[in-house]
């Protein structure tokens, strides 16, 4: 399963392909980790307004030939150990791992760095050297089971009580209106914002305990855009949880459907 790996991991793993989700400015202007490649959140992530307008849209996610392609020339092969970073505490990372994840990448093979660049580069070599990444033949193959549920499965759940339904967003928009019966969990809070990477597991888990999020549970993560639910998600799985569901359509296409919100 995905998973959460420290600077000492990627170094003893230089075969792994290092991809850099930040915008091409700092990439090239500020430096990156030795290796890494360039992949821009932008790039990987479907237009919202096209999403909104398209019928059936899972939510955010891009058009799969598209993806197969930005990853072929960013070197990405199939059986390549992924290791992801960003600039902000790893939630735009954790959006391509998921992409990947879902669209038939082994997970075991998809890694989420502790920390980011700002972390990295306080201790570790950086470079302004852009990789020129040979092309690979990726293949998107979506697998026949994923996380991803649909609206009426969130609503079920909701209803039922069968699950833990966890919004990812913020105190004040989530006051502002909320899936019925759902816990707040602003994804942040399991951030250390000194280290800015990954509270201590046992920090973290009591956190989730108090909200009742526990791996036994049924979990079912939304926020606005999948953006923010795709850290906690990489979060949970890291540690263990095995049933974690994944509202790709998340608060938009609730709103968009008319479906009910609750209030604090």
């Amino acid at each position: 399963m995905t998973d959460i790996v420290s600077a000492a991991w990627v170094r003893e793993h230089p075969d792994a392909r290092i991809v850099d989700v930040r915008d091409a400015w700092e990439y090239e202007g500020i430096g990156h980790l030795p290796g890494a490649v360039n992949v821009p959140f932008d790039a990987y992530r479907a237009d919202a307004h096209a999403a909104e307008g398209g019928e059936g849209s899972a939510g955010m996610l891009p058009d799969e030939g598209a993806f197969a392609d930005l990853m072929r020339e960013a070197g990405v092969a199939n059986g390549d150990h992924v290791v992801a970073y960003d600039d902000t505490h790893g939630v735009f990372a954790a959006r391509l791992l998921v992409t990947l994840e879902l669209f038939g990448h082994d997970p075991a093979k998809l890694h989420l760095l502790d920390g980011d660049f700002s972390s990295w580069q306080l201790d570790h070599e950086t470079t302004d050297e852009v990789p020129e990444p040979e092309p690979t033949d990726y293949a998107v193959d979506p697998p026949a089971e994923t996380p991803l549920i649909d609206a009426d499965a969130v609503s079920a759940a909701a209803e039922s009580g069968d699950a833990v339904i966890v919004d990812t967003r913020e105190e004040r928009e989530y006051d502002e209106g909320h899936i019925p019966g759902a816990v707040r969990l602003n994804w942040q809070t399991l951030v250390d914002d000194e280290t800015r990477g990954l509270r201590p597991e046992d920090e973290v888990r009591e956190i989730l305990t108090e909200r009742g999020i526990a791996p036994e549970e049924r979990i079912v993560l939304y926020c606005n855009t999948a953006r923010r639910i795709s850290h906690t998600y990489v979060v949970l799985r890291h540690l263990g949880f095995d049933d974690v569901a994944f509202y790709e359509g998340s608060l938009t296409e609730w709103e968009r459907q008319g479906r009910p919100l609750e209030t604090a």
